[in-house]
Protein backbone atom coordinates (compact mmCIF):
# COMPACT_ATOMS: atom_id res chain seq x y z
CA UNK A 1 0.00 0.00 0.00
CA UNK A 2 1.43 3.42 -0.92
CA UNK A 3 2.31 5.87 1.82
CA UNK A 4 -0.48 8.42 2.22
CA UNK A 5 0.82 11.92 2.83
CA UNK A 6 -0.98 15.26 2.80
CA UNK A 7 -0.75 17.07 -0.53
CA UNK A 8 1.69 19.72 0.76
CA UNK A 9 4.08 17.00 2.00
CA UNK A 10 3.98 15.17 -1.36
CA UNK A 11 5.02 18.42 -3.02
CA UNK A 12 8.00 18.64 -0.66
CA UNK A 13 6.70 21.57 1.36
CA UNK A 14 7.66 21.77 5.01
CA UNK A 15 5.17 21.37 7.82
CA UNK A 16 3.35 24.55 8.81
CA UNK A 17 3.84 26.26 12.14
CA UNK A 18 0.76 26.21 14.37
CA UNK A 19 0.67 29.00 16.95
CA UNK A 20 -1.33 28.61 20.14
CA UNK A 21 -1.71 31.70 22.30
CA UNK A 22 -4.27 34.01 23.89
CA UNK A 23 -6.91 31.26 23.84
CA UNK A 24 -6.62 30.67 20.08
CA UNK A 25 -5.11 28.14 17.67
CA UNK A 26 -4.01 29.93 14.49
CA UNK A 27 -6.67 32.55 15.21
CA UNK A 28 -9.51 30.09 15.97
CA UNK A 29 -10.88 30.48 19.53
CA UNK A 30 -10.42 27.49 21.84
CA UNK A 31 -13.85 26.62 23.27
CA UNK A 32 -12.78 23.71 25.49
CA UNK A 33 -9.42 22.09 26.22
CA UNK A 34 -7.89 19.08 27.96
CA UNK A 35 -4.37 18.01 28.86
CA UNK A 36 -2.74 14.83 30.12
CA UNK A 37 0.24 13.63 32.11
CA UNK A 38 1.65 12.15 28.89
CA UNK A 39 1.87 15.62 27.33
CA UNK A 40 -1.12 15.36 24.99
CA UNK A 41 -3.40 18.38 24.51
CA UNK A 42 -6.86 18.41 22.91
CA UNK A 43 -7.95 21.93 21.94
CA UNK A 44 -11.60 22.05 20.83
CA UNK A 45 -12.35 24.90 18.42
CA UNK A 46 -15.76 23.66 17.15
CA UNK A 47 -18.46 21.63 18.87
CA UNK A 48 -19.55 19.28 16.07
CA UNK A 49 -22.38 17.22 17.55
CA UNK A 50 -23.70 15.35 20.56
CA UNK A 51 -24.27 11.61 20.35
CA UNK A 52 -24.47 8.39 22.31
CA UNK A 53 -21.14 6.56 22.45
CA UNK A 54 -20.27 3.05 23.62
CA UNK A 55 -16.77 2.95 25.12
CA UNK A 56 -16.66 -0.83 25.15
CA UNK A 57 -18.53 -1.52 28.37
CA UNK A 58 -21.87 -2.15 26.66
CA UNK A 59 -23.42 1.07 27.95
CA UNK A 60 -24.18 4.06 25.73
CA UNK A 61 -23.23 7.40 27.29
CA UNK A 62 -23.80 10.98 26.20
CA UNK A 63 -20.82 12.31 24.28
CA UNK A 64 -19.73 15.45 22.47
CA UNK A 65 -17.63 15.28 19.32
CA UNK A 66 -15.22 18.17 18.86
CA UNK A 67 -13.10 19.44 15.99
CA UNK A 68 -9.84 21.05 16.94
CA UNK A 69 -6.11 20.71 17.27
CA UNK A 70 -4.57 17.70 19.02
CA UNK A 71 -0.98 17.84 20.25
CA UNK A 72 0.50 14.37 20.63
CA UNK A 73 3.28 12.45 18.87
CA UNK A 74 1.99 13.83 15.54
CA UNK A 75 0.18 17.16 16.09
CA UNK A 76 -2.82 17.54 13.79
CA UNK A 77 -6.28 18.99 13.23
CA UNK A 78 -9.09 16.49 13.61
CA UNK A 79 -12.16 15.16 15.41
CA UNK A 80 -12.14 13.76 18.95
CA UNK A 81 -14.56 12.48 21.56
CA UNK A 82 -14.99 14.23 24.89
CA UNK A 83 -16.19 10.96 26.49
CA UNK A 84 -13.00 9.17 25.44
CA UNK A 85 -10.86 11.89 27.00
CA UNK A 86 -12.91 11.82 30.21
CA UNK A 87 -12.45 8.02 30.33
CA UNK A 88 -8.69 8.64 30.72
CA UNK A 89 -9.17 10.33 34.13
CA UNK A 90 -7.20 10.83 36.32
CA UNK A 91 -4.42 10.88 33.67
CA UNK A 92 -6.26 13.46 31.53
CA UNK A 93 -8.35 16.40 32.68
CA UNK A 94 -10.20 19.45 31.41
CA UNK A 95 -8.32 22.73 31.43
CA UNK A 96 -10.38 25.34 33.28
CA UNK A 97 -11.82 28.02 30.97
CA UNK A 98 -10.02 30.75 32.94
CA UNK A 99 -6.68 29.04 32.16
CA UNK A 100 -7.19 28.53 28.39
CA UNK A 101 -5.81 32.00 27.48
CA UNK A 102 -2.50 31.02 29.09
CA UNK A 103 -1.86 27.98 26.86
CA UNK A 104 1.09 28.98 24.71
CA UNK A 105 2.87 26.70 22.25
CA UNK A 106 4.24 26.59 18.74
CA UNK A 107 4.26 23.22 17.01
CA UNK A 108 4.72 21.97 13.46
CA UNK A 109 1.81 20.09 11.93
Amino acid sequence: MPLMLPENRRRGESMSLVKISAGKVNGKPIIKAWESFSGWYWLGTEKVREQLTNLGNGKAIRDTIWFGFVIGPCPEWGYFSEAEIKSLAPWAWEIQPRDIPYISKEVRA
